[in-house]
């Protein structure tokens, strides 16, 4: 298994540093095409089949909701705040720019910490990160919990709108969620709290456009 400096190395071999479109205020170690890394990345990992590399690229929910923390700092300031499914950090990126009193990125994929850490170099931020699966615990304690481009499977989408659910029901946590219109994202019980026009690929979706909304749990 490829170690912590080896991801860095790879990561900095492969992306180059570059503004995400909808949010210029950040830089981001981004790939410009997804099928060339995603071979290099199984072919580093030596297994077949991974999924893509979400932490090589901006999201439109990422963007999104990096951009309505962005516009909208009195969200996040003085915060501790939890960033659920990080990918490349962007939105825990955001949330640090915006003056959260701590921000934890949380992500399974052990590529995510190195994309992380070096975005947030490039950002000159602190963020926190940690590997542990959260969904197999009860929400951890947090002011405002984060979340982006998480209903792309219906199960993981299911398990993860459950778990932000209970977040917010026993300990009150704030959850705001950024989601480009996914078929398993559940609109039902939710607060709209602004929609954007996110520019992006069609290598990653279904247009070069996508409306892309931010919602919370009331």
């Amino acid at each position: 298994m490829i170690d912590p400096a080896g991801r860095r190395a790879f990561i900095l071999a492969n992306t180059r540093l570059q503004a995400p479109p909808h949010t210029p205020e950040l830089r981001l170690h981004l790939a410009d095409e997804v099928t060339p890394i995603w071979r290099m990345t199984e072919d580093e990992l030596g297994a077949i089949g991974l999924p893509p590399p979400f932490w090589a690229f901006a999201w439109a929910g990422g963007q999104a909701l990096a951009r309505y923390i962005l516009d909208h700092p009195g969200e996040v300031a003085g915060q501790a705040v939890l960033d659920f499914a990080t990918g490349s950090g962007i939105v825990a990126i955001a949330a640090a720019r915006a003056g959260a009193a701590s921000v934890l990125a949380a992500d399974i994929d052990p590529f995510c910490a190195a994309a992380t850490a070096l975005n947030a170099e490039a950002n000159g931020v602190r963020i926190d990160f940690t590997d542990a699966d959260l969904l197999d615990a009860a929400p951890p304690g947090a002011d405002l919990i984060l979340a982006a481009d998480i209903c792309y499977e219906q199960p993981l989408a299911d398990r993860v709108m459950a778990w932000l659910a209970a977040a917010r029901a026993a300990g009150g946590a704030r959850v705001l969620i950024g989601d480009p219109g996914r078929s398993y994202f559940p609109r039902s019980g939710l607060v709209q709290l602004a929609e954007y026009r996110v520019p992006t690929t069609r290598e990653l979706e279904d247009s070069e456009v996508k409306r892309t909304a931010v919602w919370t749990i009331p």
